[in-house]
């Protein structure tokens, strides 16, 4: 970009300081002045002269009120003439979620009042419930499908976005809430941008710790490692260093949520594979070649706490979307050993927990990688799956909580002392240790201690409340439901080192068939119009 400007509206008297920073220098000022805002006459400034060109930094300014004054408005500019004129089509996936849907869909016409670029937007809403009672307008165009899942809904909202002739597509979730001003950064952004195959990844953060970075985009390496999670948006040091690193050149396994992830459909040669839920954005990431990006302003903020949404299903479906990523694609193919340590690892961190059903799911979860491609054809809507994975759950199950919850009763601390953390860890946290229920420990935790293993170590008894507090199960020791479980794994890892080239071969191969235009059409019922 050539030329850069900035534009402020308002009124008063303020005085403007423009900063150029790094991680080196955070308050290097490159403009100063003292400025006079009135009604109707923004100030506009050319910043072109005084940006330290081929320096990598962020461009931040800062007003100091000098006496009554009010700012309406602030925008970066540019002079340079867009590159090409985006025809952006958001796709929302709902499924039996009307008052969210309907609320989401309520901003976005606001917004389409006051922008001028609302030529440039549309929005489709997938209703796979049938339920949502989205009106159509000029700008919203709701469409009944069937429930295939997230993975089928926006399949169906990519394929629509493309016969409308949009040149990009915005997959979004039905429960997480935007600022409608992001969309023209996004759009301003794609219009400029160098790599004709630029993609927008937004943030995301928890609505009740707003201030709390939950990620910023991740990585996929046998599991999902958000990146800079954790950062604290109101310590201006932290954002900077979080801005100037994401500038760099992101890993061959980077991907972005589809709570917000804006790309062009010209470079989705791969469209969302089956998953129905869970690991269909890892894989359309990993699969496609986009170049990410992440933007300023540009997050999204989750009602729901991620460790209230853990459940059987999405551990069935975690951990083959896990394997399946691995198999399938060869740049993510990671050897053998390293494959068999995924549901190894899926399979200790649950037993540890004491969660018995979750276990069960499991290994289902690596009989039904085993079953290969077509099987994932077959199943595309999870209903048959979804009926089995539900008589699985018999204990890790949420119940309203009566009365208090139980308080814990620790016998002994593995967390502080050496010994007993030794003993927990070598005998698989008790199963090993005769009588093991009798007298381990007794813990309470909260939901968003679920996964954290130093909590649990040397627990007989746990007790899960939800974040609001209102519901809880609790899980026991059982050292029969753990062998039963575990010699089944066992069978299960062997039979896939056994198979495992040959299976490899089958997901390479199926991975492409899956992914088309073909394979989508027909689950949507509709007839392939030429060239797909």
């Amino acid at each position: 970009m050539k030329t850069l400007g900035l534009r402020v509206e308002g009124q008063g008297q303020f005085k403007l300081t423009v900063f150029q920073s790094d991680s080196e220098h955070s308050s290097r000022y490159i403009f100063k002045k003292i400025v006079h805002l009135a009604k109707d006459r923004p100030f506009q400034l050319d910043l072109s002269p005084f940006v330290l060109r081929g320096q990598l930094g962020v461009v931040h300014f800062a007003l100091k009120s000098l006496g009554e004054g009010d700012v309406s408005d602030a925008v970066w500019e540019t002079n340079d003439p867009p590159l090409r004129n985006p025809s952006l089509t958001l796709s929302i996936t709902t499924f039996k979620r009307e008052t969210a849907v309907q609320a989401s869909v309520a901003r976005f016409e606001s917004f389409m009042k006051k922008t001028a670029l609302a030529s440039r937007f549309h929005l489709l809403v997938v209703d796979n419930g049938r339920s949502a009672n989205i009106k159509p307008s000029a700008h919203v165009s709701p469409i009944d499908n069937d429930n295939l899942g997230g993975s089928g809904g926006f399949a169906r909202g990519l394929y629509e976005a493309e016969a409308r002739g949009a040149t990009h597509c915005l997959f979004m979730d039905d429960d997480a809430a935007v600022h409608m001003g992001a969309m023209e950064r996004v759009w301003a952004f794609l219009a400029h941008a160098q790599d004709e195959s630029t993609a927008i990844v937004g943030s995301i953060a928890m609505a009740n710790k707003r201030w709390a970075l939950w990620e910023s985009g991740a990585i996929f390496d046998s599991s999902c490692r958000p990146q800079w999670q954790g950062t604290d948006l109101r310590d201006f040091l932290k954002v900077l260093a979080m801005e100037t690193g994401s500038t760099l050149p992101k890993p061959y396994n980077f991907y972005g949520g589809w709570w917000f992830f804006a790309f062009p459909i010209a470079s989705a040669a791969h469209k969302p594979f089956p998953f129905f839920v869970r690991g269909d954005d890892v894989s359309f990431s990993l699969a496609n070649r986009f170049n990410f990006v992440t933007l300023p302003g540009v997050i999204c903020f989750q009602d729901a706490d991620f460790s209230d949404k853990e459940s059987l299903q999405t551990l069935y479906l975690d951990l083959r979307s896990h394997l399946i990523h691995h198999l399938a694609l060869p740049s993510m193919d990671i050897g053998l050993k390293r494959t068999l340590r995924i549901p190894a690892w899926f399979f200790a961190r649950s037993m540890m927990q004491l969660h018995y059903d979750s276990l069960k799911t499991l290994n289902l979860a690596l009989e039904d990688v085993l079953r290969g491609p077509k099987f994932f054809a077959t199943n595309a809507d999870m209903t048959e799956r979804r009926a089995v994975i539900a008589k699985l759950r018999k204990i890790e199950t949420w119940a309203p909580l009566i009365g208090d919850p139980p308080v814990s009763k620790r016998r002994f601390d593995p967390r502080s002392n050496r010994f007993w953390h030794a003993l927990m860890r070598y005998s698989l946290n008790g199963h090993l240790l005769p009588f093991f229920g009798f007298w381990g420990n007794h813990i309470t935790l909260k939901s968003g201690q679920r996964g954290a293993l130093h909590e649990v170590w040397g627990a007989a008894r746990i007790t899960y409340i939800s974040a609001d507090g209102s519901q809880s199960f609790t899980v026991r020791h059982s050292k029969r439901a753990a062998l039963c479980q575990g010699l089944r794994m066992t069978k299960n890892e062997i039979a896939l080192a056994r198979r495992y080239r040959d299976l490899k071969a089958q997901w390479q191969k199926g991975y492409g068939d899956l992914t088309s235009w073909r394979f989508w059409l027909k689950k949507f019922g509709l007839d392939a119009p030429e060239g797909r």
